[in-house]
């Protein structure tokens, strides 16, 4: 089953939200803007700024862990800007940073 990786972002605070999941769109509407996710419980009302599928959720998911522990926001406005992350299963997050900065 295919997977998507999604930021959102709260429209109180400001801050990112990154998450993984088969229906985004669904997941904001029923779960995190009526704070039954206890990550954004506090943060309501949350935007869908990016998201990009993949071909599993355990992909997705691999991914959304990457994306978690890099702690950039750099990065996160880099990848919605883009409309593309760069990021895949294979190489550790640190060297796909790498590789990508070099080519920046």
């Amino acid at each position: 089953m295919e997977g998507f990786l999604y930021i959102l972002k709260s429209l109180k605070t400001g801050k990112y939200y990154i998450g993984s999941s088969i229906n985004p769109e669904k997941r904001l509407v029923e779960l995190h803007n009526k704070k039954k996710v206890k990550a954004t419980k506090y943060q309501t009302l949350y935007v869908l700024l990016f998201k990009q599928k993949y071909p599993t959720v355990r992909e997705s998911r691999i991914i959304e862990r990457k994306l978690k522990m890099m702690k950039s926001k750099t990065i996160i406005d880099k990848i919605i800007k883009d409309d593309f992350c760069k990021l895949s299963v294979g190489l550790p997050a640190s060297q796909q940073i790498g590789k990508r900065m070099q080519a920046s």
